[in-house]
């Protein structure tokens, strides 16, 4: 979203601040020249750090200063390709490696007065750039922003590692997982039942299906869980099942889907299968009908599906039983969640503070995400500080048009405001991935030392402290 974008300027700056600083007099040896307008630059960066924390909190309700933080954040941008451009050019130039070179870059090395031309190219770029970043520091002096922090505003300077202990409690779904056991049970003497859970997004409809998943009534089935997304892909899914249920190391990669259901009668004939098939969103009838014939394939086969959705429709279209709507969560409920995540009752001073606790898990709307989300931020700010996060007005602001979903968006937008400026950059950085998008923990952890965003061993807690606020989760399979 475009406001969470503006909050990633402070971070950015950072990052482009200490890569102007290391330039200014080092690698970029051949251009003298810059070393001025690299100051300048510096000296423009420097002006607005003191009063970008302001400027992100209002960039939650201000569209100008929304607008602003972009345009700056876009400059930066361009600013470290443009440094990183330049260096690689210097050192081919100063230090060429023994690769082959371009005949261009060849005769620039032998014959210097070549590269005059190029930089002549790269000053003015230089200078103009210096110029943009000016214009654009200068204009914050119209927006009257104050320096420094708000001293009534939480700030988490840096996040302990979660406990494992706390993710395994769930809080009011155990008579949900009972009234769905008590549902199937009674009929899945068919060949196929599937039984949808519907409701709005961070209710907890996987945390259900987990739940039924992992439930001792299932424990002589064969298991299978697919993440489907928003991209319906009848093959994916087919090639997921076939993968899980065979066990072999190699995915299936069949492109036909006479091949897919050839296989799955194979491997579905004579068995007891459990699939879930997690965040459903495709409604057209067609698409519906062919995922349900793909799954009815097996002969003498007893196959119960599970399938999450937030469209009741989608729910009501496939389903063979009677579709289970989730309930939100009582405030009480969200309040036990939140006490949870913030190790509430190991902290000194807890009574001041349960009534605010208790008008935050009330402003989460039922939603277990929320209180989820807010209850790790809670666990690493004072609770004097807990007022002014109950009381801010990113609980208001809300440019959906699904107003049921306004809490989790919220309780989100608090938690990463006041996220240290490493873990929003790293967190940023997983924008690439699509959602359910499966990532490798090390492949991700030196994606973030390559690009200077981490060390090593901050990157390991960068990953803990996302799963902890639920920004990340752990994979099914």
């Amino acid at each position: 979203m475009a406001e969470l974008g503006g909050m990633l300027a402070a971070a950015i700056l950072k990052v482009v601040g200490d890569q102007i600083g290391s330039a200014i007099g080092g690698q970029i040896t051949l251009r003298k020249n810059f070393d001025e307008d690299l100051k300048k630059m510096k000296m423009a960066l420097e002006s607005v750090d003191a009063v970008l924390e302001d400027a992100e909190r209002r960039s939650i309700t201000d569209k100008s200063t929304c607008l602003w933080l972009k345009r700056l954040k876009d400059v930066m941008y361009v600013i470290s390709d443009m440094i990183d451009e330049f260096e690689a050019d210097t050192q081919a130039i100063t230090q060429p490696s023994t690769r082959k070179l371009s005949f261009k870059k060849y005769l620039a090395i032998i014959i210097p007065c070549l590269t005059i031309g190029p930089k002549i190219t790269m000053a003015n770029r230089m200078e103009k750039m210096r110029e943009d970043l000016e214009v654009i520091t200068d204009q914050h002096k119209k927006f009257k922003l104050t320096e420094g922090t708000n001293a009534n505003e939480p700030k988490v300077t840096d996040i302990r590692e979660t406990s494992s202990i706390m993710e395994t409690q769930i809080v009011g779904r155990a008579d949900d997982k009972v009234e769905i056991l008590a549902s199937l049970c009674e009929s899945m003497t068919e060949d196929i039942t599937i039984l949808p859970i519907y409701g709005i997004g961070g209710l907890g409809k996987t945390t259900l299906a987990k739940m039924v998943y992992n439930s001792s009534q299932f424990k002589e089935y064969s298991q299978v869980w697919v993440y489907v997304s928003q991209t319906f892909d009848l093959k994916n899914i087919g090639n997921s099942i076939i993968t899980q249920l065979s066990e072999k190391e190699k995915e299936s990669e069949y492109t036909e889907i006479q091949m897919i259901h050839k296989s799955l009668q194979k491997l579905l004939a004579g068995k007891k299968i459990l699939i879930v098939l997690d965040d459903l969103w495709e409604g057209e009838d067609f698409h519906l009908e062919s995922l349900t014939d793909m799954l009815k394939v097996g002969k003498d086969s007893n196959v119960v599906v599970i399938v999450t959705t937030r469209d009741e429709g989608i729910a009501r279209k496939i389903s063979t039983i009677r579709p289970y709507k989730i309930k939100s969560l009582t405030d009480d409920m969200c309040w036990s969640i939140i006490k949870q995540k913030s190790a509430f009752e190991s902290r000194g001073g807890k009574e001041h503070a349960e009534k605010t606790g208790k008008a935050i898990a009330m402003k989460c709307g039922g939603v277990a995400l929320a209180a989820k989300s807010i209850g790790h931020t809670l666990q690493y700010i004072k609770f004097s500080e807990w007022e002014s996060l109950r009381d801010s007005n990113i609980w208001t602001v809300s440019s959906l048009k699904d107003t049921s979903s306004i809490q989790v968006i919220a309780s989100l937008k608090l938690s990463y405001s006041i996220m240290p400026s490493y873990l929003k950059l790293c967190f940023a950085y997983c924008a690439i991935f699509p959602k359910g998008h499966k990532i490798v923990k090390e492949e991700l952890i030196y994606q973030w030392v390559s690009l200077g965003f981490s060390t090593w061993q901050l990157g390991d807690r960068c990953i803990s402290q996302l799963l902890g606020l639920s920004f990340l989760e752990h994979s099914n399979s």
